[in-house]
């Protein structure tokens, strides 16, 4: 029985890493016709459209309550902006430079959770963020050619991807998914719009580019669907390594499609970065 649960955590990972390696590759698809900020309007509005037909037929609308109306307004706007730094980056750097970056985040959550949270900040959890620090820096590489403006937006992301998690821990202590994604999807629709709009000019997607923005939409959704899933059926420490995996797929799609060198500097940022992550998570899941 433990061994079947283990392999549908593992199914719905794979499931997650597909998804978002299919977002990367359809955001740089439409990249050359619309901008971050359309590109999160017109996800977001196809993503409020799924929230509420799913939300009908399954009977959870009236779950969306007004309450803590200011939380989600700093969880969008957290996230709002890490999503539109990382659909830059994916256009401006290497995939994989991306993607090694973006395994910093829970090493900011662990940085700001004292502040936010009121969690105590241990031990393991400063080895941890120090690990990070270095990977950051075997990844980027200040001092070489490799620092440029896809790398740092890159960095940044992360950091609003952190708030994004921080901010939605707090919300899941009284409000339930279909509201949380309910505000999320409505909420960057407006941040979309005003972002977008703020010149008076907002792209209309061509004909061609909507089936990559479903695409962006729908795998958006189903990447938080598959991983919080993988984490409801398996522990994180059984969980996380297979999100590793995310890394070298990456790669190879940037070396198939985008003629994109594979940096071995990345890979070892990128191991640091990660056995950070999973000595915090091993060394929290046992005091349990």
């Amino acid at each position: 029985m433990a061994l079947s649960t283990t392999l549908k955590a593992v199914t719905y990972m794979s499931g997650a890493i597909v998804s978002f390696s299919a977002m990367a590759v359809a955001g740089r698809a439409i990249s050359f016709e619309l901008d971050t900020f359309e590109i999160m309007l017109f996800r977001s509005l196809v993503g409020f459209m799924t929230v509420l037909t799913i939300g009908y037929f399954a009977g959870s609308l009236n779950q969306i309550t007004r309450r803590h109306i200011g939380l989600h307004l700093m969880r969008n706007v957290s996230h709002f902006t890490g999503q539109n730094l990382w659909f830059f980056a994916i256009t401006a750097a290497p995939l994989a430079q991306v993607f090694a970056l973006e395994f910093t985040s829970p090493l900011w959550v662990l940085m700001f959770s004292p502040l936010l949270l009121g969690e105590r900040l241990t031990r393991m959890r400063v080895v941890a963020a120090l690990m990070g620090f270095i990977g950051i820096l075997i990844v980027t590489r200040p001092t070489g050619d490799s620092l440029n403006i896809g790398v740092i937006t890159a960095a940044l992301s992360a950091i609003g991807f952190a708030g994004s998690a921080i901010f939605t821990k707090k919300l899941t202590r009284s409000e339930t998914i279909t509201c949380i994604l309910f505000y999320l999807t409505a909420m960057q629709a407006v941040f979309g719009l005003i972002c977008a709009g703020y010149d008076g000019d907002i792209a209309i997607p061509s004909i061609a580019s909507l089936p990559w923005l479903v695409l962006i939409a729908f795998a958006g959704l189903l990447a938080h669907f598959c991983l919080t899933t993988a984490l409801s059926l398996a522990p994180a420490t059984v969980v996380m390594p297979v999100d590793f995996i995310r890394l070298p797929v990456i790669a190879t799609v940037g070396m198939l499609f985008y003629a994109e060198a594979i940096d071995i500097y990345v890979f070892v940022g990128a191991a640091i970065i990660f056995a950070g992550n999973y000595m915090n998570i091993w060394s929290e899941t046992r005091k349990q």
